[in-house]
């Protein structure tokens, strides 16, 4: 019998979700919290109805991102079909409820605080170290939400600003900040898991992550490490089994040294989770169906060294590429925007040495003005 499951959100995450349900004669919907309408993922033009609608229609309810209303997740939560829970998508929401989550997990984390008024902000600095990194506890506004104390003798400038951010803040929800002490990083990493409905969870390879201006622009799986590669896993495990998770769960580190630090999760697939199209026998958009509806999870092995590089903003890639073996282009059917998440690029190779010829080959072809740092990220990789 067909399952039929309902995407909270209708961005990319839930087209490439809904393109490898396909397949296992699953049928995916998406409900556009933006427009309160449900919609065909792939065909946007197509709708059917409102929230009400699609709750009716689906098996499963799940989500493609993590800031969705409350309201809309007690009445999801109230069907029984949600997966994850309401709280786990809160949990990735609100970074306060993470650190919970993390503190609880006993998973290692930077030294934290949280702030909602002056005493609270005035007690960070009194028993944190600087520099210090302050972060919204729920997700910012019109590119605000986040501040770095270098000197105290900037405390009270910063103090205003975030004092002046509180009362801007929109929503039922009371806004906080989360003051966390700057770790000094070798490199940021992540990891996606997956986790069933019977407590089994699997593990992608950790991911090697870089980042432009705040945005992921690569991500490379290599399956080397693996004393890290078990850390990652147990941290995996502490927080997917603490929360009952089910679905894909993907989680940011630091590496310091030889030790990883967490620095958020994300309670869904995820951007850096998507090599495992081209690079893993099952990608992470199909396990995550797989969990939700209670179908076997598939293999998480790396079967190649593998590689995707974000398409922000242009529309348009030279064709070139393609030339490149082992590349598959995937783009999101958006209109083009600066900044915006257009697609990405995947590259595999038989090993990592050909894998890294092959990114400089993509590279030497991509516009440094519309890929900055990519050519430059590839090159110190050799």
């Amino acid at each position: 019998m067909m399952k039929k499951v309902l995407v909270l959100g209708a961005g990319q995450l839930a087209r490439m979700m809904a393109l490898a349900s396909k397949p296992l004669n699953i049928e995916v919907r998406a409900y556009d919290v933006g427009s309160d309408k449900v919609i065909d993922p792939l065909v946007n033009s197509l709708v059917y109805g409102d929230l009400e609608d699609g709750l009716a229609f689906a098996d499963v309810i799940t989500a493609e991102f993590e800031h969705i209303s409350h309201d809309v997740l007690a009445i999801c939560e109230a069907t029984g079909k949600l997966f994850p829970s309401s709280q786990a998508i809160k949990t990735g929401g609100d970074r306060r409820l993470e650190k919970a989550l993390l503190d609880d997990a006993g998973v290692a984390n930077a030294p934290h605080k949280i702030i909602h008024t002056k005493e609270d902000f005035d007690a960070a600095l009194d028993s944190l170290s600087l520099p210090l990194i302050l972060k919204s506890a729920l997700a910012g506004y019109d590119g605000k939400g986040q501040w770095r104390l270098k000197d105290k003798a900037e405390s009270e400038a910063i103090w205003l600003d975030i004092q002046a951010f509180f009362d801007g803040a929109k929503g039922s929800e009371q806004q906080g900040v989360i003051a966390e002490q700057m770790i000094p990083f070798d490199r940021e990493v992540s990891l996606v898991g997956v986790r069933n409905k019977h407590g089994e969870t699997y593990a992608y390879p950790l991911t090697e992550n870089h980042h432009c201006n705040g945005v992921l622009s690569v991500s490379l799986a290599v399956n080397e490490k693996q004393e890290l590669q078990k850390q990652a896993a147990e941290a995996f495990d502490s927080i997917a089994n603490t929360l009952d998770y089910v679905g894909v769960l993907a989680i940011e580190f630091f590496q310091v040294g030889d030790k990883l630090l967490v620095n958020e999760i994300a309670p869904r697939v995820h951007n850096s989770g998507h090599w495992t199209q081209q690079g893993s026998d099952t990608c992470q958009f199909e396990n995550h169906i797989r969990a939700v509806v209670d179908l076997p999870l598939g293999s998480t092995h790396l079967v190649r060294p593998a590689a995707m590089i974000n398409i922000l903003g242009p529309d348009h890639v030279d064709h070139q590429v393609l030339n490149v073996p082992s590349v598959a282009m995937h783009w999101y059917g958006k209109s083009k925007r600066p900044g915006r998440k257009m697609g990405h690029i995947n590259v595999c190779g038989d090993t990592k040495a050909q894998l890294i010829e092959r990114l400089n080959k993509i590279a030497s072809i991509l516009p440094e003005d519309e890929f900055p740092e990519v050519a430059q990220y590839i090159e110190q990789l050799t």
